[in-house]
């Protein structure tokens, strides 16, 4: 059995630390699936135009290829102290290290003369290889009474960000009108609150750095609240 990708995602995640755990958390995420030869035909996506949202379906490439999966995992959902069965979560450690996401559908696009399709809310690394895409059916894939076992969602999961002004400046010289949505995407990501699960929720002042849109962000965490204190190019 072979299988070989229709498209390549371009994604702001060009690191995995600050990938949101679930797609749709970070809404203002977008980027672009950059189909290939011979899938990349306008034909091939009749109809879609008239759904929001797909699912799709890819491979997580970035080291889950040669790793050996474990039959249990520690879902940050956890802690990271937590063991359940790798079939009761959504670790990219898996026997087939494949994944599906639900995204907003924004369209066919070109870019560099290449078809694509452009997507807001994704949670996966750029340079993701994408295997499918299928439309999302409210009415079929949406399970209104459907449980969630541990993964129910926590009381507060959002955490308060804030700019210094070093940074509210060199984000102004980065996206000075706005258009780019640099301090929205910033501020979504780090609301999620991305380190590590085993990391206790709120310790002591702490620097930490991740890189988002091709710009390295300087960060601490102090008293439940992040503050960005640096947005340099990479």
């Amino acid at each position: 059995m072979r299988f070989e990708p229709i498209g390549i995602l371009r994604s702001p995640y060009t690191d995995k630390f600050g990938i949101p755990r679930q797609p749709g958390l970070v809404a203002s995420a977008e980027g672009r699936i950059e189909l290939l030869t011979p899938y990349a035909r306008e034909e091939a996506f009749k109809g879609l135009e008239g759904f929001s949202h797909i699912w799709v379906i890819f491979l997580f490439h970035e080291d889950c290829l040669t790793a050996r999966w474990k039959p249990t995992v520690r879902p940050p959902r956890l802690g990271g102290r937590e063991s359940v069965g790798v079939f009761a979560s959504r670790a990219p450690y898996r026997p087939n290290p494949i994944g599906i996401s639900a995204v907003e559908h924004l369209g066919l696009t070109r870019y560099n003369q290449r078809l694509a399709l452009r997507i807001r809310g994704m949670d996966m690394l750029d340079g993701t290889p994408v295997l499918d895409i299928k439309p999302y059916v409210p009415y079929a894939d949406a399970v209104p009474h459907a449980k969630s076992g541990f993964a129910t969602p926590p009381e507060s999961a959002v955490v308060e960000v804030g700019f210094s002004e070093t940074a509210r400046q060199q984000l102004s010289a980065l996206d000075p009108d706005g258009r780019r949505g640099l301090r929205t995407l910033i501020e979504q990501v780090l609301a999620q609150d991305p380190r590590p699960g085993y990391m206790d929720r709120y310790p002591q002042r702490r620097d930490f750095g991740l890189r988002l849109c091709e710009l390295n962000i300087r960060w601490r965490l102090e008293q439940e609240k992040i503050e960005v204190i640096q947005v340099s190019k990479g």
